[in-house]
């Protein structure tokens, strides 16, 4: 297709997919940084979770958003369109986007527990739990998308070189790997999130209604200000990153079971005279921004996050006089 054919969904794609990843990668490394050398005042392990949450969000931005996306619009014959990079990419990419979504899935779990109950955190709200958590987030993600090596197969199409699924393949098997993808990165998750969520307000709305009753009437304790400031924070970044997830990745949940459920399936995904097509591809945008995003959320929502990033620009800042004048 010619410059002056080209789309304008695709003219928006070449241009947004390198610079999500141009603001993205930096982003995540910076912050994970500041989490690891600096007190955030955020609980140990909750900030592993923080930290691999950036590591998994940098290999999506990596695997998927520069060597498939930002590759496939800007080259004819993208590497991985050859074996055996065609069996390998799901791999890498659905292993990193499985990662990303499950670490926030259990980094709600782990809020959710510490700010509940205190005789299930001191057991399971710690570092050594936390890592072993992370690893398996890991390495599961990873081997549960091993069965994308037999999906897709490399072959020539009026001259040009495409990874497609393999045509061989039974239906059902191709069909189970996408429902299963389908379930276990967004409707599972999804459920998961907005159940802890409401629970975890509902629960902060009660406490608020204690205190105040006993504050005016019986004039019992109180709580200590830099507890209830510890916990209002905490739940201020819970809600915020996984809703922020949510709120992102439901337009591609539904551009893509819509695909899937209807006829649709079997359509050109380079057609965009089809509006779905647009919509699922906006989806996509949307979703894969999430990678990019938590550093800004973290500076929007937690005050030492953000006092900390500040000294760290004005490190780099400094540091660059002091060589531009030396």
């Amino acid at each position: 297709m010619s410059s002056s054919e080209k789309h304008w969904m695709v003219t928006l794609q070449q241009v947004f997919y390198p610079t999500l990843a141009a603001v993205g990668i930096p982003s995540n490394a910076i912050n994970f940084l500041i989490i690891w050398r600096r007190n955030c005042m955020l609980s140990r392990s909750g900030t592993f979770y923080l930290m691999a949450m950036s590591v998994a969000d940098n290999l999506v931005l990596f695997f998927i958003v520069v060597l498939e996306l930002t590759f496939k619009y800007h080259q004819q014959e993208p590497f991985w369109s050859f074996e055996p990079w065609c069996s390998l990419r799901d791999i890498f990419n659905y292993g990193a986007f499985n990662a990303s979504t499950w670490l926030v899935v259990f980094f709600t779990v782990e809020r959710f527990i510490a700010i509940h109950t205190w005789k299930i955190k001191v057991k399971i709200c710690t570092p050594r739990c936390a890592t072993w958590t992370i690893v398996a987030i890991f390495v599961l993600s990873h081997v549960l998308a091993i069965p994308y090596y037999w999906s897709n197969t490399s072959v020539q199409v009026d001259n040009q070189t495409m990874c497609i699924y393999r045509p061989e393949a039974p239906a059902p098997y191709i069909h189970a790997l996408i429902w299963f993808q389908s379930l276990q990165a967004y409707l599972f998750p999804f459920l998961i999130i907005l159940t802890l969520n409401g629970l975890t307000l509902r629960l902060i709305s009660l406490r608020n209604r204690i205190h105040i009753s006993a504050d005016s009437t019986l004039r019992l304790h109180k709580v200590k200000p830099i507890l209830r400031s510890r916990m209002r924070k905490s739940v201020v970044l819970l809600v915020t990153v996984s809703m922020t997830f949510v709120l992102l990745s439901i337009p591609r949940a539904v551009t893509q079971i819509i695909l899937r459920t209807t006829d649709m399936y079997t359509l050109d995904r380079n057609d965009y005279s089809q509006r779905i097509n647009i919509a699922a591809d906006t989806g996509t945008m949307l979703s894969l921004s999430n990678s990019a995003a938590n550093m800004y959320l973290y500076v929007c929502t937690q005050a030492k996050f953000r006092q900390e990033f500040i000294a760290c620009i004005r490190r780099i800042a400094n540091k660059h006089e002091e060589e531009q004048t030396g």
